[in-house]
């Protein structure tokens, strides 16, 4: 091995506010040697996503994150040292190697990956972003031609994806998203129908006007005051996927939740259900070959936010959690 250094970086404060740069620090050690059933990974790609900073606050799916420990994150990765049966050097594959060079990671906690190029599609159109999109929409938002679906955090990895997806189904669709210039690329890059800029205010009546004859099915990134501008414009037997709640990752826990819901969601009849993408992995291969056909017909546009070095690993997720990105942020160690 040309190196026996391993950058790695830590999370030595849970932040009680926002996350900032002082809750993260880089250190040096060695490489690490894989045990048996493990192998050896030189991380390649990083996958930034607003989970990593609900991790900090608690267990969710997955443990929390501690403090004085390497940050958690999945990863695409390279074998270069192997101790198991069925991976092999040079085998790409994805799990949570955490932030940094090198991980040993047991090899039943991975998943070997096809060899495509980009690779950086891997954690993108074909990985957790495109997955989680896929499955999310027709699983559980289960949209039908001619009907309106919303989607909120629509210009980042997940919701770009969605509405394209729902374009395609034939659906009529409107993206939620922060600023002019992300709502005029969903409508005019990415063939929504209409976009509202919450930071405009006024959510409520710039939906309204938007999705004037209400909405079937709501893609749900950020919950909070978006998603209780949502619900009452749900039609009847309407549809929601819960997959995150941005809003309200990075902040003190005091943040609220839509008011109102019990009511709205008896009188409507509404489905109201959150889901992991892990759910559905026993499916992957189907939809991974949905979404390269997509792709490759030209209706489905990949966008990826690309940040450099494992340095910049902690302001690229700070930024992304202020909505900088557009698409699937990820960092190229």
């Amino acid at each position: 091995m040309s190196t026996t250094i391993n950058r790695q970086i830590l999370l030595i404060e849970k932040p009680s506010g926002k996350l900032g740069p002082e809750h993260f620090r880089m250190v040096e050690g060695a490489v690490p040697e894989p045990k048996d059933g493990e192998v050896l990974l030189r991380v390649r790609y990083i996958s930034l996503d607003a989970a990593n900073r609900a991790w900090m606050q608690g267990a969710t799916y997955r443990a929390a994150v501690e403090a004085n420990s390497v940050m958690a994150g999945g990863a695409v990765a390279e074998v270069v040292a192997s101790k198991a049966p069925g991976l092999a050097v040079g085998d790409i594959v994805f799990g949570d190697t955490g932030w940094q060079d090198y991980a040993a990671v047991p090899a039943r906690h991975l998943a070997k990956l096809p060899k495509i190029e980009p690779l950086t599609h891997l954690l993108s159109v074909y990985g957790v972003a495109g997955l989680t999109a896929y499955f999310g929409l027709l699983e559980i938002g289960k949209p039908k031609a001619g009907e309106t679906v919303v989607v909120s955090a629509a210009a980042g990895s997940v919701g770009s994806i969605v509405g394209q997806i729902a374009k395609i189904k034939g659906c009529r669709v409107v993206g939620i998203a922060g600023g002019k210039d992300k709502c005029s690329w969903l409508t005019s890059e990415l063939g929504f129908d209409a976009a509202v800029d919450y930071k405009d205010g006024a959510v409520f009546k710039a939906l309204k006007a938007a999705a004037p004859d209400g909405i079937d099915v709501y893609f749900d990134n950020v919950g909070g005051d978006i998603l209780e501008a949502c619900l009452p414009q749900m039609k009847n037997y309407g549809r929601i996927a819960c997959c995150g709640a941005v809003s309200q990752y990075d902040q003190a826990p005091s943040a609220h939740g839509p008011r109102g819901v019990p009511g709205l969601i008896v009188v409507k009849r509404l489905v109201m259900q959150g889901f992991i993408v892990t759910d559905f992995m026993g499916r992957r291969d189907q939809a991974v070959a949905d979404l390269q056909g997509w792709v490759a017909a030209g209706k489905l546009k990949v966008q990826e936010d690309v940040i450099d070095g494992l340095e910049n690993t902690p302001k690229a997720l700070i930024g992304l959690l202020a909505g900088e990105n557009r698409g699937k942020r990820m960092v190229r160690v």
